[in-house]
């Protein structure tokens, strides 16, 4: 009996390890106890749709270069100048669009966007518009559009004002080769895409700016008949007769298989604020259900999250019948800026840091919140400008007059100064003030003897930046120029000199007289 009681106590210490459970998928517990929670145990299998837009660079951030002016779509990396009226590449790096079509702010998605017309009017053609001149842009696809599979195109269009951007039918074209971009080579009035038979129009879709000054996110949903290699985006291929010419945006253009945009993440409320949640396009047909780091967030079972849960890897599961599909991670980290900063002030004054009235020279680090609620890092340097003497040496010609702020010296000596620094402080300086004076001989003997073989004013070392000399003879006729004089083969005379010397502090003085020239 008392064998039985002993093996009976031993089963009830051994932890109960689920045998037959199955892992329920959605509830936040480990059901089967393998130590793995809902999609992180291999129990719930799932189709993880990964997000790809077969466009590459769709939103215009990377560059081959940065545009400075208009006609520059080869800038923007992977895309191509479909048609030969040319579009714009606009971005925040340096050009920022014509002055008569000013792009609504901010840009949908990052720095660059592009810009297009449907028609134009030229001064030079006498004000007569040109109906096609329409203008697209292309590009080769990362992988072709499949024939018979459903896809979307969405994009955000920027309209300027209801005249330059009235209500249009933006197309999307698609052409089985990447050969075939550009279209139309030579010819401005060629029009859209499909007057070439190499191209069709996959779809189109009507957008209406309202007032104006505003993007529109739209999309256009599309089943080619075909496989699709290269496409182009712009206007309709309706001719455009307007008085003024009409012009548009597009940025964040996203190309992709419709399952992407099923689970594709929109942000709710900026990353930083409190109320920041996410969601994915809703479906009647759909059921829903969200994750952190694999673990299900028990009831939220919607197209949009109810709260903030923090920071993590979130996932949102959708079952339609039975077709599980399950989102790639949306890392959300919420963001933190460092902001390096250098501030100089004035001996006696203060600057507000914090919670601080910082008074002394030094590095200080400090954390500030942002408009949007994130934590901005400042590591800020502080120079302390004090009441310090600097001394500042300066030189004049004797007669000169030496002037430094509201101070003007025509002496030489020691001057205490008080001078305002570029911050607005005081700054003492000891002004030492030196003068000299210019020696030009009267007569010279250029016999190669070595004393004074030749004419021109002397100076202390270093104080003559150069010499520019006039010699003439009793008759007034020139007949030397230089910065000296050797006296040439001329007989024994007197001569009249005109000198302008520079000085190496930044000035210049005139002299003239005559000068006898002894043989």
């Amino acid at each position: 009996m008392t064998q039985i009681k002993f093996i009976v106590l031993i089963f009830m210490l051994i932890p109960f390890t689920g045998m037959g459970q199955v892992e329920i998928c959605d509830n936040g517990i480990d059901d089967d106890l393998d130590g793995f929670l809902d999609l992180n145990d291999d129990d719930c299998i799932c189709e993880i749709i990964e997000p790809k837009s077969l466009i590459s660079n769709p939103s215009f951030e990377d560059m081959d270069c940065c545009p400075d002016d208009r006609s520059q779509l080869d800038c923007a990396s992977n895309w191509i100048q479909a048609s030969e009226p040319t579009t714009d590449f606009i971005h925040t790096c340096d050009w920022l669009g014509w002055d008569d079509f000013i792009p609504p702010q901010p840009f949908p998605d990052g720095q660059g966007i592009m810009g297009f017309r449907d028609g134009r009017v030229r001064n030079n053609n006498n004000n007569e518009p040109e109906p096609y001149w329409k203008e697209y842009a292309g590009a080769c696809l990362i992988s072709p559009l499949l024939a018979d599979s459903s896809y979307r195109f969405q994009f955000d269009v920027g309209f300027v004002d209801p005249q330059k951007s009235p209500p249009i039918e933006i197309s999307f074209f698609g052409t089985t080769d990447c050969n075939f971009l550009p279209f139309g080579v030579g010819n401005e009035a060629f029009g859209c895409p499909t007057n070439d038979p190499n191209w069709i129009k996959l779809g189109e879709v009507f957008v209406s700016g309202a007032s104006g000054n505003i993007w529109v996110n739209t999309f256009i949903e599309i089943v080619p008949e075909q496989d699709i290699y290269a496409i182009a985006i712009g206007p309709d291929c309706n001719p455009i007769s307007s008085p003024i010419s009409i012009y548009y945006f597009f940025d964040n253009l996203l190309l992709s298989n419709l399952e992407f945009f099923d689970l594709k993440f929109t942000e709710e409320s900026h990353p930083c604020d409190e109320a920041f949640t996410l969601s994915v396009p809703f479906n009647s047909n759909f059921a829903y259900q969200w994750y952190l780091s694999g673990v299900a967030l028990v009831g939220e079972t919607f197209s949009e999250l109810t709260q903030n849960y923090g920071e993590g890897s979130y996932q949102v599961r959708i079952l339609n019948g039975e077709t599980c599909r399950v989102s790639a991670n949306y890392d959300y980290v919420i963001p933190t800026y460092d902001a390096p900063a250098i501030v100089s002030i004035c001996e006696g004054d203060s600057y507000p840091f914090g919670d601080l009235q910082l008074t002394q020279a030094g590095m200080y680090l400090d954390t500030f919140k942002t408009l949007n609620n994130c934590d901005s890092i400042v590591a800020l340097e502080l120079e302390v400008i004090g009441a310090e003497y600097d001394t500042l040496e300066a030189s004049i010609f004797n007669g000169e007059t030496y002037t430094i702020e509201d101070y003007s010296f025509d002496e030489a000596g020691d001057y205490p100064l008080a001078l305002s620094s570029e911050f607005g402080c005081d700054k003492m300086v000891l002004l030492r003030l030196s003068s000299f004076d210019i020696f030009i001989p009267n007569a010279f003997s250029p016999n190669r003897d070595g004393i004074n073989d030749v004419f021109k004013p002397f100076a202390s070392s270093g104080k003559i930046e150069s010499i520019d000399m006039l010699i003439f003879d009793r008759w007034g006729n020139l007949i030397h120029q230089g910065s000296e004089w050797d006296g040439g083969n001329l007989q024994q005379d007197v001569f009249v000199y005109v000198v302008e010397i520079f000085f190496t502090h930044g000035t210049m003085q005139p002299f003239q007289g005559s000068v006898t020239l002894v043989k």
